[in-house]
């Protein structure tokens, strides 16, 4: 099966529509189907991809970690025709994701959407940010998903509310899989040692993107409240993001400073070494559609505290595997934390081998054969050609243009908004 992948972020980006369309894409390509994949230019882009097609972009836009696509060039057609692709599978309802709707309308082929992103819970990168903004946004992106074949979401919680909001579409649940087999790899304690923490610490993880979004203020009060007066645990902060100094400064007024330890991005083993390296992750986001690290710890055999949320409810059974918390609170996180630290040897073990038992229910095997699944169901249907529904989003797509000032934040934000420019070949996106 020739395959087309579209998608706003994708490597070296590290956030999780990027992680998730390059697990898909090695997957399906170890199973001999052909993948290509198309994205925006980053910084540090890896050398001698294959079958990737990169658009020109704006790097760090908006202040952000994000790229927003500038025109797409005439040979993206021509390089898509000769492919002679099967399927289309868009990542995002703006920019890519409108040329992927464009695509598919002009190559009579099905289209795919994965419903990655609540991007409602994104606006406040947007100057004047309103309720406006997020009914505007929730009504577009429920609007391109209606306008696909068959609509991809990462969790049960996801599908409900894209139901509750008048999508139509056959929705799936296709979550993001883990690759067992990565997460039994590295030294959790030759990392420890690496980062000078001690070997006897108790170590708080985390893993991702360091945003506002993802609630890390909250997140670092809390870790920084029970390091205060648990002096044996340390924090191990895996990834990068404007919320860096942020963090930090938190912990020098606590004058834990010490305490903390930040690794930046890491590749593969490192990364699993990180996961071993730590007693627990901590998660506080709420605008997730699927926790991809949650289910990346629980294959280190890492428990797991987090805020009951879409995408993490679906994996965090509360005392099994880690504790699911019922609502954003200082004391109970900390209170959960506690009890984490205090559990038995062999009470630990117990939780871990849960994590561990949970993570293979999420396995990338699974996964990808039900997405191939789907993909086939497709092809062996006759194609519909959506006029009506196709002008209509290029008419929103026009009134977007001049809406330009407003919802670029969202592309920031996102990395996957509406942009109001034109391809080269003067067709709307």
């Amino acid at each position: 099966m020739n395959i087309v992948m579209m998608t706003n972020t994708f490597t070296p980006h590290v956030g999780g529509v990027a992680r998730s369309v390059s697990a898909f894409t090695q997957e399906y390509r170890r199973r001999g189907h052909r993948v290509i994949v198309v994205a925006p230019e980053f910084g540090n882009i890896p050398e001698n991809e294959i079958d990737v097609i990169r658009i020109p972009a704006i790097q760090n836009f908006n202040g952000s970690d994000f790229s927003v696509v500038l025109p797409v060039p005439k040979f993206l057609t021509s390089a898509l025709e000769k492919f002679e692709p099967d399927i289309i599978h868009s990542h995002h309802p703006f920019l890519i994701g409108a040329t992927a709707l464009r695509l598919a309308h002009i190559l009579e082929l099905p289209l795919v959407y994965t419903s990655h992103t609540m991007y409602e819970r994104y606006t406040h990168y947007v100057p004047g940010d309103s309720q406006g903004m997020k009914r505007f946004v929730i009504k577009l992106s429920s609007s391109y998903a209606n306008m696909a074949d068959l609509v991809f979401a990462p969790s049960e919680s996801v599908a409900a509310v894209l139901r509750e909001r008048g999508v139509t579409t056959t929705i799936d649940v296709v979550p993001t899989g883990v690759d067992i087999g990565q997460y039994t790899q590295g030294s959790g304690p030759g990392f420890k040692a690496a980062m000078n923490i001690p070997a006897e610490a108790f170590v708080i993880g985390h893993l991702g993107r360091l945003a506002k979004e993802k609630n890390l203020d909250f997140l670092t009060n809390v870790v920084a409240e029970f390091i205060a007066h648990h002096p044996q645990a340390h924090f191990l902060l895996v990834g990068k993001g404007p919320m860096e100094d942020d963090i930090l400064a938190i912990f020098k007024r606590k004058g834990i400073a010490d305490h903390l330890h930040r690794v930046g991005i890491l590749d593969q083993p490192l990364s699993t070494s990180a996961y071993r390296a730590m007693d627990v992750f901590v998660f506080a986001s709420t605008s997730e559609t699927q926790g991809m690290v949650v289910t990346e710890a629980m294959a280190a055999g890492v428990p797991v505290i987090a805020i009951d949320a879409p995408g993490v409810r679906e994996v965090v059974e509360d005392k099994y595997n880690g504790c699911l918390l019922d609502n954003q609170s200082i004391k109970l996180f900390t209170q959960a934390l506690d009890w984490v630290a205090s559990l038995s040897p062999a009470a630990r073990k117990q939780l871990q081998d849960a994590a561990l038992k949970t993570a293979e229910s999420f396995s990338m095997t699974r996964s990808a054969d039900k997405a191939l699944d789907l993909y086939e169901s497709l092809l062996k249907k006759e194609f519909v050609q959506r006029h009506e529904e196709y002008n209509a989003w290029k008419g929103i797509l026009r009134l977007i243009e001049t809406e330009w000032d407003i919802l670029r934040g969202v592309a920031g934000a996102a990395g996957a908004a509406i942009g109001g420019d034109k391809g080269r070949d003067n067709t709307p996106l």
